[in-house]
Order: structure tokens, then sequence, then C-alpha cells
């Protein structure tokens, strides 16, 4: 349950990190950012930018900021970095809305926003009819539900070119995972 987390358990969501050739960036050191930075508990799941780890006393938005600061100055990559509190994300994970339509986890996307603002842009696109796909909004997440993959969705490339950087998605398989990371 999200009331059983300690409050200062937070995920780091990196948008664009280890994705082809470009923005490479070992875990090893993205973890030892994260420790200079004083977080604790760090860890690292896949290679593809997801944090777990116990927040020094700032707040998440903070935390965000200071994170894309210090990847930008020991590696030259600019990365959008969504703070996520512990149980921000395992609210997401289970206050799913889509549920009951989305049944392949791998094809469910939950796109995580810095705040309220970007949310909002994504709010018109409700009114599209996305059959077979579909979308809805969370508190801190919009769930796009891709049924035949990210690639060819069209509910994707809307609500990527509306929001265009300033956010980042998981699918539910991977913030599934990090959920349970937070619990451990």
């Amino acid at each position: 349950m999200a009331s059983d987390l300690r409050k200062d358990r937070r995920v780091a969501l990196l948008r664009g990190l280890n994705v082809g050739a470009a923005n490479r960036i070992a875990m090893a050191d993205l973890r030892r950012i994260f420790e200079r930075l004083g977080h604790s508990d760090v860890r690292t799941l896949l290679n593809s930018g997801n944090v777990v780890f116990t927040a020094a006393d700032r707040a998440a938005r903070d935390d965000a900021k200071q994170i894309e600061e210090a990847i930008l100055d020991r590696h030259r990559i600019k990365t959008r970095v969504v703070v996520l509190t512990g149980s921000e994300l395992i609210a997401a994970v289970r206050e799913n809305p889509l549920a009951s339509v989305a049944n392949d986890p791998s094809r469910l996307l939950l796109m995580a926003f810095s705040g309220p603002k970007e949310l909002a842009q994504v709010r018109p696109l409700l009114k599209e009819r996305w059959a077979p796909e579909a979308l809805a909004l969370g508190t801190r997440v919009a769930y796009l539900w891709c049924a035949d993959g990210v690639r060819d969705s069209h509910v994707w490339t809307m609500v990527s070119r509306a929001v265009r950087d300033a956010g980042t998605a998981r699918n539910l398989a991977t913030m599934m995972k990090l959920a349970a990371l937070l619990r451990e």
C-alpha cells in the first residue's frame, strides 16, 4: 500500500537516456550522480533512466532540476527528468483507468509530467475518438493504450506532439517493476 512507503522515496524517470546510440550513461555513473546530490538507497531499473532513491530533504521538482543540471554538467547530456514520489507512482499504477481495455502491459504507457500544466495540455485530446486505442488522465500521468504497439500508435503521436519533451513515458510493466522496487 502506498501509505506504507517512506515519504522520502522517489522515482526519477529520465527522458531519452540510453535510447539508440545517443545519450549513453552507464547505470553505475547515473547512481553516482544521485549519490553526489545527497540521495541514498539509489537503484536503477533496466538501462533506460529509471531510478528509485531516497531523497535528500527537498521538493521533488527541485530534485528533477538538480538531476538535469548534474547530468548536463558531468556528461554533457540534456535530458528531461520527471520525479514522482513513491506514493504518486504506486497510485498511478493502482488507479489505472484503462485496466479493462489494456490487456498487454507492454502496450499501455503511463506518461509522467513535471506538473499540472503539462497534463492540462493533453486534456483537449480526451475529446478525440481513439478506438481501438484509448487515452485517460490521472493525477500525475496520462494513460495511453497503444493497441497495435507504440511505433504505429496515433494516440502516442498526438500526445507526444501536444507535450513535446515535457513528459516521459514508461509501459505498465516497467512502472509495476518500479513500484516493486519502491516497496523493497
